[in-house]
């Protein structure tokens, strides 16, 4: 039987080399600059403010107007029926009366930002946050709602944030991802790995998802009994292998993922597994994060490893409070009052924490912190006599901190009951060109090759840096 090679072209070329050299028409060229583009390292575009970025995920949707958009009006209407125009509730719902919050609202620090008392601990780094209160998404549905908030699209298959940064900054650390996701013990987010896929891009450039305790990674240590020169032996013939494989699939990104991700799994089970053991730091730091309280453990871990990769020089790093779905989540629909109190008081804690211990280490001055979900909640309760409050993505509140943020201020404001943002509205595209520029990125020039188009995170329509948000 004749031997059948796969892509070899009559002039004894592979497909690969025959683009390279002569471009193959449209279709050669834009596979040519896909291939380039998932081996450049662009870099910035202008001075950086921030080398990291740390988004802390509140994942099922914060209610803005039981957080950092107090609204006297709705207590002043509390229990009335709702006769305005915006729309409320989702997926058919049922929608029942005005609710105020029973959280009472305070103004902290010297900038007075009014902080709810479900955060005491953040309420004290008050004249660091920035809050956005005029957010807007374009989807009431969860799944839809964190693929857009991490890749700026209501539709699976982009890359997201995480994974723009990867590919416009590259890596500081070889030893490590640069970009590196921790979920909720409880569960992932609605969508799970396309939050912090790589989309498009090569699969090089999605996020690793990290364990906050015990091993990182799942089969990272070596195998008992297996020398460190054993070891390195068979991960180079295996990477002989699928390079000659590779050679044959030149678009297959997964299998060159799967190439660097061994060597990237090499090279990290010494730095890995030390970045996660916590043992060695002092006993006031892990009181500090909560670490040794239960109700704060699990997210206060977190909180300290995310310090500890920032130390070692990972990208970005994702946090997610809340797995799985309602009240696993800040999903409030059934009891938001019992709901968000138990999943600020999770997190509160861990991340004033992390606040105090980034300015002790002198990393604050080059970390950036973001905060917020999917959406928000509404001014109205679920259904009636029922202390729920179902999604609101017309208006809600995120807030940003560190590097290169003007802190101790409010950006925008939703209408008097908390339903629309009115002034200066910030749709999440928006957040994104500004994270990006903070990251040293203009959002119009970082693009990427894809179906003819150069594609970017905020897509083709116009979106703005918030400006006010910069320091």
């Amino acid at each position: 039987m004749a031997r059948f090679i796969p892509n070899l072209t009559q002039c004894g070329w592979t497909r690969r080399e025959f683009l390279w050299q002569i471009g193959g028409g449209f279709t050669g060229l834009a596979l040519a600059d896909l291939l380039a583009a998932s081996e450049a390292k662009l870099g910035a575009h202008f001075p950086a403010a921030a080398k990291h970025c740390v988004f802390l995920f509140m994942n099922g949707g914060p209610s803005q107007v039981d957080t950092f958009d107090p609204k006297p009006e709705l207590a002043r209407f509390h229990g009335q029926p709702y006769t305005g125009n915006a729309k409320v509730g989702s997926n058919g719902r049922p929608i029942g009366n005005l609710m105020k919050s029973p959280f009472e609202f305070d103004r902290y620090g010297e900038s007075g930002l009014e902080i709810s008392s479900l955060f005491p601990n953040i309420a004290k780094h008050a004249d660091e946050l920035c809050v956005i209160r005029s957010m807007h998404s374009d989807t009431a549905a969860h799944a839809s709602g964190c693929l857009q908030m991490n890749t700026g699209s209501i539709f699976i298959g982009k890359p997201s944030l995480g994974a723009w940064l990867s590919y416009g900054l590259g890596s500081i650390n070889e030893n490590l991802p640069s970009f590196v996701v921790m979920t909720d013990p409880r569960g992932g987010p609605i969508g799970s790995a396309s939050n912090w896929s790589s989309g498009y891009m090569p699969a090089a450039f999605q996020g690793t998802l990290f364990r906050s305790q015990g091993s990182p990674l799942l089969d990272l240590a070596t195998p008992a009994g297996t020398s460190d020169s054993t070891q390195r032996a068979s991960l180079d013939l295996l990477n002989d292998l699928n390079s000659q494989h590779l050679n044959s699939r030149s678009d297959d990104s997964e299998l060159q993922a799967r190439i660097e991700s061994y060597e990237l799994a090499f090279r990290m089970q010494t730095e890995a597994a030390e970045v996660v053991d916590v043992s060695q730091e002092s006993q006031a730091t892990l009181d500090l994060y909560g670490v040794n309280d239960s109700q704060t453990a699990d997210f206060g871990r977190k909180c300290l490893i995310t310090r500890r990769l920032i130390e070692k020089g990972v990208r970005f790093i994702q946090l997610y409070s809340g797995g799985g779905h309602i009240e696993d989540t800040w999903d409030g629909h059934n009891d938001c009052i019992q709901n968000h109190r138990t999943h600020a008081a999770e997190t509160d804690r861990p991340i004033a924490g992390l606040i105090e211990d980034l300015k002790r280490t002198g990393l604050w001055d080059e970390t950036l912190l973001v905060w917020g979900g999917e959406f928000g909640r509404t001014p109205t309760s679920e259904g009636i006599d029922k202390p729920g409050r179902d999604h609101d993505w017309h208006g809600f509140s995120m807030w940003l901190a560190g590097a290169g943020v003007r802190g101790g201020q409010t950006i925008g404001s939703t209408d008097e009951l908390g339903f629309a943002a009115v002034e200066e509205p910030c749709h999440v595209s928006d957040l994104h060109a500004t994270i990006l520029h903070l990251m040293g990125l203009d959002h119009t020039r970082l693009t990427f090759p894809h179906m003819g188009l150069e594609q970017r995170l905020t897509g083709v329509e116009s979106h703005q840096i918030v400006r006010k948000a910069l320091s």
